[in-house]
């Protein structure tokens, strides 16, 4: 039996590249940040020190003299990891084979191509179209494969590609992983992909018998907070196909997700938008509270309906960056209107969150972010990462404001999320979560 927290697979990258964004800022060999060299070979990568670019050199040999002849030039992401999974292969790579148990083991060849998609998918040729001539210009068009076979490579990767995430579920590189790569998708996970370094752990979230049956351990592939329709979305463009879990197929969870607030004081219950574009004689015969059965006034509808495109609109400008006025303006335009559960106003109390912490407005923190839990236990599910790091954050900032008893509770939280879906071992656990966690028990004692 393997129990909810431990370890169904750990995985080692089969090659992985640094964001290049970020190759100022962290090694390219062991991801750390902190004070680095730059390589004098290329002057493009950067390293902790001497170890850890001898360690890499295996790797980086191939790329070293060739970024340096295109140098100032940033090389994109996909086209150096494909260039290092050109150079894996030919010095013999494709007779690696990674376990993901006692018999099942996966090589590169095993790996899921999507040729025939990729072929009849128009943005995909352009992207690779690009990366061809990026690495005919880096290599040179005698040392990589013919356009076929590199084809299978780049599918390969648009496939199976793992974001590589620091502690705190930040993107800080892109890598492909042998073993894990048997873990299918779900919006309903019963496992997460976790990582320590360049490592990755897939870990558990409920028992499982042994030996595990693989068709049945799922994995989330995208960003949860989005509503079914975007989901699928993406994962048809990503990894051409579709989910068919309960959160994609139950129309009430879409409903749910634009779901108005009861106008009467003495109800708030949920009120369920099946159409958000309905005209005026289905509104008088559709948008009830199925609770009170209170009939929503036309034009009380017709203002959710403008607060909802006027909050997709700052959504989508604040991919980016978020701006805490433009979120309390969203904020203010939905109170009283939408349900606390509605997935704009969820993702409005995050991206509140996040911008107060970044300009050290710790009362608003506190705030939006206790404001926040009841959607992520929602839509990520209790045992999840972000859960987790989110009453972590929160811990640390009652903290700080000397709310030690809430602090307490939040930290108390997040060691039951974190320990399972980190493990004890993590440095988030170990470094971040139980300091602050001993901290506050020290403090409320006295």
């Amino acid at each position: 039996m393997i129990r909810e927290g431990e370890v169904l697979i750990k995985s080692k990258p089969f090659v992985y590249v640094l964001k290049s964004k970020l190759r100022t800022e962290r090694c390219d060999f062991c991801l750390n940040s902190g004070k680095l060299l730059r390589c004098s070979g290329c002057q493009y990568v950067f390293y902790c020190n001497r170890d850890c670019q001898k360690a890499a050199w295996f790797d980086h040999k191939p790329e070293c003299s060739n970024l340096r002849k295109i140098y100032p030039k940033i090389v994109p992401d996909s086209a150096r990891l494909i260039g290092k999974i050109i150079f894996k292969l030919k010095r013999g790579g494709g007779q690696e084979r990674e376990q993901y148990s006692k018999t099942g083991f996966r090589m590169f060849k095993d790996l899921m191509s999507h040729y025939s998609d990729i072929k009849k998918d128009e943005k995909r040729m352009d992207h690779f179209t690009s990366i061809y001539g990026v690495l005919s210009d880096l290599f040179g068009t005698d040392n990589i494969p013919n356009a076929a076979e590199l084809m299978g490579i780049y599918g390969r990767v648009c496939v199976n590609c793992f974001n590589i995430l620091d502690p705190e579920m930040m993107s800080i590189a892109a890598g492909i992983y042998l073993g894990a790569s048997i873990i299918d998708h779900s919006c309903e996970p019963n496992a997460v992909a976790v990582f320590e370094g360049t490592t990755l752990y897939i870990r558990a979230l409920k028992d499982f018998q042994e030996p595990v049956d693989w068709s049945k351990v799922w994995i989330s592939y995208i960003e949860l907070l989005n509503d079914p329709v975007d989901r699928q979305e993406e994962l048809q463009s990503t990894y051409y196909f579709l989910c068919q879990c309960t959160r994609c197929i139950d129309e009430n969870e879409t409903y749910l997700m634009r779901s108005m607030m009861c106008p009467n004081l003495q109800c708030r219950s949920p009120i369920y938008i099946k159409d958000i574009n309905m005209e005026s004689e289905d509104i008088k015969k559709s948008v009830l509270c199925s609770n009170c059965k209170l009939y929503v006034k036309d034009e009380c509808y017709r203002e959710f309906k403008e607060v909802s495109e006027f909050t997709k609109m700052h959504l989508q400008s604040m991919k980016d960056v978020a701006y805490i006025d433009v979120c309390k303006m969203c904020l203010n335009k939905q109170e009283d209107l939408f349900h606390p559960l509605n997935l704009l106003h969820v993702k409005t109390l995050d991206l509140a969150f996040e911008s107060s912490i970044e300009l050290n407005q710790w009362e608003n923190a506190r705030k939006y972010g206790t404001l926040v839990i009841p959607g992520y236990k929602r839509y990520y599910g209790y045992h999840h990462p972000l859960h987790g790091i989110l009453l972590l954050k929160l811990g640390k900032i009652n903290l700080y404001l000397e709310n030690i008893k809430e602090a307490l509770e939040h930290l108390e939280d997040a060691e039951k999320i974190i320990k399972i879906t980190h493990g004890r071992e993590h440095s988030l656990y170990r470094s971040e979560l139980l300091p602050l966690w001993h901290q506050a028990k020290s403090l409320v004692q006295n």
